[in-house]
Parts: structure tokens; sequence; C-alpha cells
């Protein structure tokens, strides 16, 4: 009899929801990660720390007040990496302590080390002393997550030239910096240090950014960003970056040389898989680290299941806790509905970006007739009384059966309001419940209904053009 019905290698979000999930069916399930990774990347370098060190850059620099109280308004004028650091030290510890609540009330054993395949239903846990135990199990979950990609060619030092983990233990705030990948991260990273006032590069050897997104969107961020002085090099290659004693050089393929007190890459993310010894349980990763599973998130050998950022897009934190959840109920026979196909994407830029749904360019590229209808933050009483006068929702209507064919938000809050638009969508709602549905008032959920009805009115207009 293997010692436990499920064994889970990672405690992210998505190891952590599968060890609940097989818990709560009364299974035996242990959870093995090193003892200062509980809560995994999620936590401890990704999505927990980098969302409260936006929270802290926003507080403390009295950005989003400046509307009301002036451009010169801040709450401290020299602000240091202890204060923003303050507050992500303090959130992190909570949610560890969260998380070690969970499992031990589940009674879940947790085990302090790494893990690797001796067999497929065998793994070797190496301790941190360095002793090694074996742990067997009915079921295997691999919930590993990912680092940071390094280019071979860069000579990453962690202080001036670093990755996504290491800018979060900056000694203190660069007055210029250079961010090659306009990415996810990358965007996030530098709205965030410019708005602390850092001179921002952006490098990207795409034509634009975050191209999955509405692009209005992207040229209002764009707008704002080159508001706070961010440069963007867009169609640009990074060909070096050489260290000097008073900072960094990088030096672009086109010849242009960009001086920065340091360098962050987000260039992409690399699946932890390199010291699993995959070959021993009968199963392979592609050359970005990542484990190919089925709709049910079973990998080729039926037994042994993957979740989370480890087996690629979406690989967000959100979409990792309902994959371990379902993988969890899959493997002990519970049913479970499949994940919805709407998910709402969040960015947390300064403006923060959601969306759910699709976009103007794919429905026009589908050949899927819209309507559009906007309502502009400036427009409402409490876009007002928060200073934010650029905020925007869209919402594209289908004419045909007024059904929500995407939501696109742009502003304060709204990778919460975003939520509303998710729900008439996934409930099959139409535009008309939305005109008809009353909003506490003043509140940015109105944006909602305001959007409605001007969505309502071209569609009335080309209606009376059709009697």
């Amino acid at each position: 009899m293997p010692d436990f019905d499920m064994l889970v290698i990672g405690s992210g979000p998505g190891g952590q929801k599968a060890a609940i999930a097989a818990a709560k069916l009364g299974r035996r399930v242990a959870v093995v990660d090193r003892p200062d990774m509980v809560g995994g990347v999620s936590i401890h370098t990704g999505t927990i720390p980098s969302k409260t060190l936006r929270e802290a850059v926003l507080y403390l620099t009295g950005l989003t007040q400046r509307d009301l109280y002036g451009q010169s308004y801040r709450l401290k004028d020299d602000i240091t990496v202890a204060d923003l650091t303050a507050r992500t030290q303090h959130v992190v510890g909570r949610e560890v302590d969260v998380i070690r609540s969970q499992l031990s009330r589940n009674h879940v054993n947790l085990y302090a080390g790494t893990g690797r395949f001796v067999d497929p239903h065998t793994v070797a846990l190496r301790e941190v002393t360095g002793h090694e135990r074996l742990l067997t199990a009915e079921h295997v979950v691999i919930a590993t997550g990912t680092r940071p990609a390094r280019p071979g060619s860069v000579e990453f030092d962690g202080r001036t030239i670093m990755d996504s983990d290491n800018v979060l233990a900056l000694e203190r705030v660069p007055r210029s910096m250079v961010i090659v990948g306009a990415g996810v991260i990358g965007m996030e990273y530098a709205s965030m240090f410019a708005a602390l006032g850092s001179k921002i590069t952006v490098v990207e050897r795409r034509a634009g950014m975050l191209d999955m997104c509405d692009v209005e969107v992207i040229e209002s961020l764009k707008y704002h960003l080159r508001d706070l002085a961010v440069t963007f090099r867009f169609g640009e290659t990074v060909a070096a970056v050489e260290r000097h004693p008073r900072g960094t050089l990088t030096i672009l393929e086109s010849g242009k040389k960009i001086p920065a007190d340091a360098v962050m890459y987000s260039a992409g993310r690399q699946g932890l898989t390199d010291e699993l010894d995959l070959d021993k349980a009968g199963l392979t990763a592609d050359a970005r680290g990542r484990i190919t599973v089925d709709e049910h998130y079973r990998t080729e050998v039926p037994h042994i299941y993957a979740v989370g950022d480890v087996i690629g897009f979406p690989a967000l934190a959100a979409t990792s806790m309902e994959q371990g959840r379902a993988a969890a109920y899959h493997a002990f026979g519970e049913p479970v509905g499949r994940m919805h196909r709407l998910q709402p994407i969040g960015i947390y830029t300064i403006p923060e970006i959601s969306f759910v749904g699709r976009t103007e360019d794919q429905l026009t590229e589908d050949r899927v007739p819209f309507e559009v209808g906007i309502s502009r933050y400036r427009e409402l009483a409490r876009g007002q009384i928060i200073g934010d006068s650029h905020g925007m929702l869209k919402l594209l209507v289908s004419p045909e059966d007024r059904t929500l064919l995407g939501v696109h938000c742009f502003g304060t809050g709204a990778t919460e309001l975003i939520h509303i638009g998710q729900s008439v969508m996934g409930c099959g709602g139409t535009v008309d419940y939305l005109v008809d549905a009353v909003f506490n008032y003043p509140t940015l959920a109105e944006s909602y209904k305001v959007a409605a009805l001007d969505a309502t009115n071209r569609l009335r207009q080309i209606d009376r053009l059709a009697d």
C-alpha cells in the first residue's frame, strides 16, 4: 500500500489547491516543497509581492491623487526600497501562514525539501539536511512552476543586470532602467518604476506590446506611460549588455546604446523540471521545461498529473488553482465541471487592464458583426470622486442576439470590475440586462449601465434606418 493517495510536488496555487481538494475528499495527501518556498513562486517572487509592491508604489507616490491635488503631490518625497519592501514582507509572511494553516487544518503532510522521481509511483525527498527518504503515492501531481528564462549571452548579477525574481531585492530605486521585453511582467514593472520616478526604456523585438489586449486600451496605456517619461524601442533586439562601474550600457542590434543604472530582463519563463528526473517516471518536458497534459491535466502517464505554470499557457495563479482542483477531482473519480472558456485576464500595470471575451480585432478577423458601447470614468461621479478621469469600460455587443462578445476595462479597479461582465457573459445574458439593472451610486460598476445604454442607442439607430 502506498504511503499516500496523492503526492503533490510544489505548494504554489495549483499544488496547494490540488492537495486541499484531495484532502476534502478524505484522501491521504502530502506536499513537497522547499521550506523557504511554501506558497510557491506566486507568493515569494511573483504575483503577491509584485502586486503588493504596486500598491505600495501607488500609495507612497500619491500618483492616483494628482488629478485632485496637483502634479507635485506625493505622500513621501524620498521613497526607499525599505519603504516598498516593508509592505511586501508583511503580506508575504501572512500569506505563508495562511497556506501552512490550511494544509495543517486539512491534515495534509508538508515535507520540507525537493522531490525527484525514482519510479512512476515513488518520489525521493531530499531534505534540507541532505538526507533522502522515499515517498510512494497512488497519484502524483507536478506543480513545480517556473523561473525567469535567462538568455545565455547575458551575465546576470542580480543587482545591476537582473530578472523579475531579483528585482524585488534591489538595494535602491534606480534612477534609470532598461526593461527588455514588453510582456505582462515587463510592463507591470515598467509602470511601477516609472511611477517611482525612474527613467524607463522598454526594448521589445516585436512591433508592439500586449497584443492580446484591445488596441484602444494599449494606446491609452502607452500614452500614460509616455507621460511618466517611459521610452519605447519596439522592433529592436538587444545585442549585448555591458556592466560598468557606474551602471550598465545596453547595446541594440541597430547600433543604439542605452545607458542606465540597471537592466531587467523579462524574457519569458522556464519550467522547473530539470531536477525532477522525469525520465524515471516515463515523462518528458519540452525545450522550455513544460509538460504536456490532456483536458483533465493528466500527463502521458495516467496517474501523474501536472498543473499550473509548468504546463504553459495561460500560466496565471487563478487558472492554476482551478487546474489543481480539477486534477484532484479527476484522479479520485469525483465529478468536476470543465473550466469555463470565459477566463478573465488581469494585467496590473498602472492603470490596470482587464478583459474577458474577444477583442474588436479578433471579431473583425472572424467576420463577427458587433457594436461598441463605451463608458468613461470621467463621466461617472465615482470617477470624479477618486480622481480617475482616464479610465474606461468597453462592451462589444452582438447586434443579432444582443449578447456580450467581449468586455474590456482600463483604469482603477479594472481587475475587479471585469467580473460583472464575465458573469453576464457566462450566464448568456444580454446588453438589455445591464440597461435595466440598477447599480449602486456612485460606483465604477455604474459604467456597465452607461456603456450598455451607449451600445443600445447605436443599435437602435441601425434598426431605425433598416425599417
